[in-house]
């Protein structure tokens, strides 16, 4: 029997998809682990106590018993899986099991940095503490990327295990010296802020303005080209959103995003940014919007807020958020496909019951759309205008 050629290439049956950066819990994760776990409690606790006004953390931990009588109060105890209960100061979910990694991730989205106490639990950084009363050479094989070694009273020498496994420049710090290790975190956080890129909404089909809206001269050039400039300017590297059948029209040269969520308009387009980038935050601007500025962008960054799930104008003539003028954070595309799943494609929506950074301005007039031929005519008539006193 003839024997068939087998392909040595390596099979796959699933769409290769860029990933979020991050480890176990979260994109921004680390482990503290080589002191007692009330130390760990302390050190995390002073942390989250000045870090917690701008930014949300968690911190992950163990008991180190059960404690039946609570157990048996609970509705757990009952077989109900969840239990959930408004604790008036704060809001408590009980779960009868513990969550995969998956899960947990998808709990921890919201938030911009997991303390792990990692006497229990191993994660992507640590934060190694060299204290006499908990040997860490005992958890070596936890010690994958240790980013700081902390020193208790008395230890002068890092062991050699420990040492071997540090990155180069580690810093080392007293853990009683707090405000530099505040500091540090705190400058550990603002290196972990998404960089910013542009999307140029221009994948739709304009059909109440009768023509490619994307293609409108209101500044001397097609308006998406006008929108790229813009973002381009403001020191952002732009995309054009685009379907698969204009690609004909666009240079070869521009940075395109195809619509890989079909029929969903500009909320497929944001989740179609977001899928070719999470690890990036996506300033969306519309191409109906042909008052919109340089000056208008800066101020959007300026205010940009990154432990928001997004950072958006306030449109006093809707008395709503403006969805097509936005910074999405990475962590807005978790958000997005939940509301997706919910039934709802509408990025308002989304805006409206999200936690997010509302900016307020005196001259709103930028958020002028057209969408129709009259509204064209009157933003080219107000163009011409303003182009005459300045």
């Amino acid at each position: 029997m003839e024997e068939k050629a087998i392909s040595k290439e390596k099979h796959s049956k699933h769409a290769k998809l860029a990933k979020p950066m991050g480890g176990s819990y979260h994109r921004q994760e680390w482990a503290i682990l080589g002191t007692p776990c009330g130390e760990i409690r302390k050190l995390v606790g002073g942390l989250c106590a000045v870090l917690g006004e701008k930014w949300k953390l968690v911190y992950l931990d163990e008991d180190h018993k059960a404690s039946e009588e609570e157990y048996n109060s609970s509705m757990l105890s009952g077989h109900a899986f969840l239990e959930a209960t408004n604790k008036i100061n704060y809001f408590r979910f009980d779960h009868a099991t513990a969550p995969s990694s998956f899960e947990a991730k998808a709990i921890f989205n919201p938030l911009d940095a997991v303390f792990i106490n990692g006497n229990h639990f191993a994660a992507s950084r640590q934060i190694v503490v060299i204290d006499p009363r908990k040997d860490v050479v005992k958890k070596i094989d936890r010690l994958t990327n240790i980013s700081l070694v902390l020193m208790t009273e008395g230890q002068t020498q890092i062991p050699e295990e420990v040492q071997s496994r540090m990155n180069p420049g580690t810093p080392v710090i007293s853990i009683a010296d707090t405000q530099r290790i505040i500091n540090w975190m705190a400058s550990q956080l603002e290196l972990s802020v998404a960089p910013v890129k542009g999307l140029v909404l221009a994948g739709g089909k304009s059909q109440r303005m009768e023509t490619d809206k994307g293609l409108i001269f209101y500044h001397g050039k097609p308006q998406r080209e006008y929108m790229y400039d813009l973002l381009s300017a403001a020191g952002i590297q732009p995309h054009l959103s685009i379907r698969t059948d204009q690609t004909y029209s666009v240079s070869e040269e521009a940075n395109t995003v195809m619509d890989r969520f079909l029929g969903l308009g500009p909320y497929g387009a944001i989740l179609s940014a977001l899928m070719s980038d999470p690890n990036a935050a996506w300033l969306t601007v519309a191409c109906d919007l042909p008052l919109l500025g340089k000056e208008h962008i800066d101020l959007l960054l300026q205010y940009r807020n990154p432990s928001k799930v997004a950072t958006a104008f306030y449109n006093p003539e809707t008395d709503f958020p403006e969805p097509l003028i936005t910074i999405w954070e990475p962590k807005a595309y978790q958000v997005l496909l939940n509301y997706l799943s919910q039934g709802y494609s509408c990025p308002r929506k989304v805006l409206i019951n999200s936690d997010i950074e509302l900016v307020n301005v005196a001259d709103h007039a930028f958020m002028m759309n057209a969408n129709t031929p009259d509204e064209k005519d009157k933003a080219l008539n107000l163009i011409a205008v303003s182009a005459k006193f300045n």
